[in-house]
C-alpha cells in the first residue's frame, strides 16, 4: 500500500459504500467486552478510525471496538450512521461533505462546492447527534499561505453561521506534507491556530494528528500544552510508517495522552494507524490500552 495514497483511496471507498454485513458478537465477545468497559480509566475518550480498518465491514469493526472499550468512530458518513447506532457507537468525526483531502476551503474555485455540500450536512449531523464535522484546507497549487488563509476565512464564514446553530464544529485537519501529504496548505498548527482566530467561533477547531505533526513540527506535548483550545480532535499513529504503537516508532503516547488529559480535554483521541501484524485487532487493543493512562 502505497503511504501517501492510502487514506485517499480509503476515503473514497468508504464514502461510496453502504452498511455492512452484519457479525453477530459471540457469548465470548460479549462477556470481554463488559470486561473492557469496566478496565477503561476513563481519562480518555477512545475512538478508531473507519479507514484504517477497511478489511472489516462496520458491523465486524463496531463489534471489536465495543469488545475493546472503544467508544466511538471516526470518519463515518451518513450512509452508516445507522450502524453505528445499532452497536451504540458515536461518531466520533463525521466525513462525506468535503470534497477531497487536495480540494478546500483555501482555494475560492471550490467554494461554491463546498458550502452547497456543508450547508446540507451540517443539519444532518445535528439531526443524528452528533458533533464534529471534518473539513481540509486543500493543497497550495502554488498559493501563498496569506491568500490560503484570506480565501479559507471567505468560504468558512459562509456556513459557520449554520454550524453555530446546529451546535456542529467543522474540524480542519493537520497533515503533514513531508511525507504523506505533499503540498497540503494546513501543515502547521500556527497556520491552522491563525485561522482558528480569524474565524473566532467555538465551532471551528483542529484536528491535531500526533503523527503528521510529529514529522512536519515535532514538539508535540508542548503544542498541545500551548495550544489546546484550539485542538477539538486527536488522531494517532506511529512514526516513522505510520503503523502501530509500539516500540518501532519515536512517539511516546502515554506521556502524550497524559499531557491531554491535563489539558481538561473531554473529546476523542481516534488510533489511525495503519495496522501491520497479522492480528490487526490485537493491535487495535494494544494501542488503547497504552493510551488510557
Amino acid at each position: 500500500m502505497k503511504k501517501q495514497n492510502s487514506r485517499r483511496t480509503a476515503v473514497k471507498q468508504l464514502l461510496a459504500a453502504g452498511a455492512g454485513i452484519a457479525l453477530a458478537p459471540t457469548a465470548g465477545l460479549a462477556a470481554e467486552k463488559s470486561a473492557a468497559s469496566n478496565t477503561m480509566k476513563g481519562n480518555i475518550n477512545h475512538s478508531v478510525c473507519r479507514w484504517t480498518y477497511g478489511h472489516l465491514s462496520l458491523d465486524q469493526l463496531c463489534v471489536a471496538a465495543k469488545e475493546i472499550g472503544i467508544k466511538a468512530i471516526d470518519l463515518v458518513g451518513p450512509k452508516e450512521w445507522d450502524v453505528l447506532k445499532k452497536h451504540d457507537l458515536d461518531s466520533s468525526m463525521c466525513n462525506g461533505a468535503e470534497i477531497n483531502l487536495v480540494h478546500g476551503f483555501n482555494n475560492t474555485t471550490y467554494h461554491q462546492k463546498l458550502i452547497e455540500n456543508y450547508s446540507a450536512m451540517i443539519p444532518l449531523v445535528a439531526k443524528a447527534g452528533y458533533k464534529n464535522l471534518i473539513c481540509f484546507s486543500g493543497n497550495r497549487d502554488g498559493m501563498d499561505d496569506e491568500t490560503g488563509l484570506q480565501n479559507s476565512v471567505i468560504g468558512l464564514k459562509k456556513i459557520l453561521g449554520l454550524a453555530e446553530k446546529h451546535g456542529v464544529v467543522l474540524t480542519m485537519e493537520l497533515l503533514n506534507s513531508r511525507v504523506d501529504h505533499k503540498d497540503y496548505m494546513c501543515d502547521r498548527s500556527v497556520w491552522g491556530i491563525e485561522l482558528c482566530k480569524r474565524l473566532g467561533s467555538e465551532n471551528f477547531k483542529l484536528l491535531y494528528d500526533i503523527y503528521h505533526m510529529q514529522i512536519d513540527e515535532g514538539d508535540v506535548i508542548r503544542s498541545i500544552q500551548n495550544n489546546h483550545v484550539y485542538y477539538g480532535h486527536y488522531h494517532t499513529a506511529g512514526n516513522p510508517g505510520r503503523h502501530e504503537l509500539d516500540e518501532n516508532q519515536e512517539l511516546n503516547y502515554p506521556a502524550i495522552m497524559r499531557a491531554i488529559h491535563a489539558t481538561g480535554f473531554k473529546g476523542y483521541v481516534a488510533q489511525e494507524f495503519i495496522p501491520t501484524a497479522t492480528d490487526k485487532i490485537a493491535s487495535l487493543r494494544n494501542a488503547v490500552t497504552l493510551c488510557d493512562i
